[in-house]
């Protein structure tokens, strides 16, 4: 294979590309982690599906607090601060799963990336609590009902990412980074990101508009 061709190759490998220092777990890659991203197009209908019904009830309010009141947008600011840093992080992981770093940084990395993911669905549950306490609970309104599903949704991802973490972490520790644990963190890479990106959208459609 000419090297303009293996060239091609990497660019098109739907996830972190391992040919340079692990052909063999890159090859078995390759058609698991397109796999993973069909799923993560499933997942984004969903999102898309609870950000259109979000949108249809902007203005059901049935009388409880709207935006202006429920929201604290520098929670919110917080919450997308934590979740950026933790892609930051966990790029960072992944790097170091690639070049065959010590163990210790691999997992000192993905510790990193738990924390700021605890402290993200720390806030967020601060958040709820305060919305349900200032009169915005979930069966208040159509609103709050949109919002709380959205929301909660991608939270529950994120606590679903909080699990794999530590389970990828005692993982790595029993068994190293061999074939199978490297490929399980590239999966967990992109549904990790996946989760940042939707983030984003919510802070911008949910929390900056609604207080626009």
């Amino acid at each position: 294979m000419s090297a303009s061709q293996a060239s091609a190759d990497e660019r098109k490998h739907p996830g972190l590309n391992l040919g340079r220092t692990d052909p063999a777990a890159h090859a078995e890659a390759e058609e698991i982690v397109f796999g993973f991203w069909v799923f993560l197009m499933t997942d984004l209908v969903l999102f898309a599906l609870l950000f259109a019904t979000y949108g249809t009830m902007l203005g059901r309010l049935a009388g409880s607090p709207g935006a202006n009141v429920l929201f604290d947008i520098k929670s919110a600011a917080m919450e997308t601060a934590a979740l950026l840093l933790s892609s930051f992080s966990f790029g960072m992981a992944s790097l170091a799963m690639k070049y065959g770093h010590r163990r210790g940084v691999l997992l000192s990395w993905l510790a990193v990336t738990l924390g700021l993911g605890m402290i993200f669905l720390g806030l967020e549950i601060h958040d709820f609590i305060s919305m349900i306490h200032n009169g915005g609970a979930p069966e208040r309104s159509g609103f709050d009902s949109a919002f709380f599903a959205l929301v909660g949704t991608h939270g529950l991802h994120v606590t679903l990412g909080i699990v794999w973490i530590v389970v990828m972490m005692v993982q790595v520790q029993v068994f190293g980074c061999d074939r199978a644990v490297k490929i399980r963190i590239l999966r967990l890479g992109l549904f990790w990101h996946f989760l940042d990106i939707i983030w984003v959208g919510i802070f911008s459609v949910v929390y900056l508009q609604g207080l626009a």
